[in-house]
């Protein structure tokens, strides 16, 4: 690894944190305005829409120009949404900014590790990226809990700090050649060639597998960050600053798997991490019979651990083969497009479930055989490739 990794890693270190706190301090500010407890998910949705939408585009932006320029300007996007919502602009409306700006940073951030590494450190950066990712959830739970907790206005003025400093070191980004830039910028043309990348990844064994497992785990992981919040006010009776402490019990185990994975999973042996998936959603079914937040906690980091064990190889053999056939930003905005879907579909799915007032425990159940019979489907197709 060369410093210009490392430099990259403070960069989305910093903007990750600010994402992760940014989320905490609008729900505090949607109950300091006393919205409608369904308005809450709709703010994971109102910020993943931009991933979809802009799918076509991103791609071919982070392809087209050096790809820590795009960072910048993807920061500042970020920054601006932020700032938004501290002069007062409706939360779910400015958190659909920062969307934007999340949206056409995530080709450049991973594109740039195909471009700057050799495939055999892809798992190796994957984990760390991951790892640092995952500490700026957990900080930016707690962090974003603590000060929202003071005044959302505080949190909000915290958090444009972190974006500031996030563009600092994007500044110091190395300039690398430009890697499949498209030929035209006709937006039909982008949509177009988006199509091709698109169908060209699912057409592809290994990166069929990778887009399955990755666009379920993060579907599941954004909704499991608000199903916890529930659970933990039903089961525990946690206020939002102790129950996104639970949630960061996820985000550490999580780092603690991609860890772990970077270390012992080669490239070439990806898919063979698929039956941790299923166990995961097992975990998640168990998780209505603790009485306990301690023994919560474990079986949350366990999730957490088994989540990062398979999601963290699968993203590096997905990147590995987008990288080849597509390019470095296509291929993240391909992935981010299915992702993105598998989010909203699931987030909108939680959001009817807290309309019509179905239990938690009900919900906590489906979420987790839902992943469990899923991740099973896959195994069962894909066990071939082992």
């Amino acid at each position: 690894m060369n410093r210009g990794f490392y430099t990259i890693l403070a960069a989305q270190f910093l903007s990750a944190l600010a994402d992760n706190a940014l989320l905490f301090a609008a729900i505090a500010l949607l109950q300091e305005i006393s919205a409608p407890a369904w308005h809450t998910p709709l703010l994971q949705m109102f910020f993943i829409i931009a991933y979809i939408v802009l799918a076509p585009f991103v791609g071919s932006f982070a392809d087209a120009l050096p790809k820590g320029r795009v960072m910048f300007i993807s920061n500042a996007i970020k920054f601006g949404g932020c700032l938004a919502m501290w002069a007062g602009l409706e939360p779910l409306y400015a958190y659909g900014i920062v969307g934007i700006g999340a949206a056409a940073y995530s080709p450049a951030k991973y594109g740039i590790l195909t471009e700057l590494l050799p495939p055999e450190l892809l798992v190796k950066a994957n984990g760390w990226m991951e790892g640092t990712t995952v500490a700026a959830i957990i900080l930016g739970a707690i962090v974003g809990g603590q000060l929202a907790s003071i005044s959302p206005h505080v949190a909000l003025l915290a958090i444009v700090g972190l974006y500031l400093a996030a563009a600092g070191f994007n500044l110091y980004i190395p300039k690398l050649a430009i890697d499949h830039k498209v030929a035209e910028r006709n937006p039909f043309y982008l949509i177009r060639d988006f199509w091709v990348s698109f169908t060209t990844l699912w057409c592809d064994e290994q990166g069929q597998v990778s887009l399955a497992v990755t666009t379920l785990f993060w579907g599941a992981g954004a909704t499991m960050r608000l199903v916890v919040i529930a659970w933990a006010a039903a089961a525990f009776n946690f206020g939002l600053e102790h129950a996104t402490q639970l949630t960061a019990t996820v985000a550490l185990g999580i780092a603690f798997g991609a860890v772990f994975a970077a270390r012992y999973v080669k490239l070439e042996e990806s898919v063979k991490v698929l039956p941790a998936g299923i166990a995961m959603g097992v975990l998640v079914m168990s998780m209505v019979f603790l009485r306990d937040w301690h023994i919560a906690a474990l079986i949350l980091f366990l999730v957490g651990a088994l989540s990062g064990y398979f999601v963290v190889p699968l993203n590096a053999l997905l990147q590995h083969r987008g990288h080849l056939l597509i390019g470095a930003g296509h291929s993240i905005a391909v992935q981010n497009f299915n992702e993105n879907i598998g989010i909203l579909m699931m987030t909108a799915l939680y959001t009817l479930m807290v309309r019509v007032e179905l239990p938690v425990f009900w919900t906590v159940v489906m979420f987790g055989a839902f992943v469990s019979l899923t991740m099973t489907g896959i195994y069962l197709r894909y066990r071939k490739l082992m």
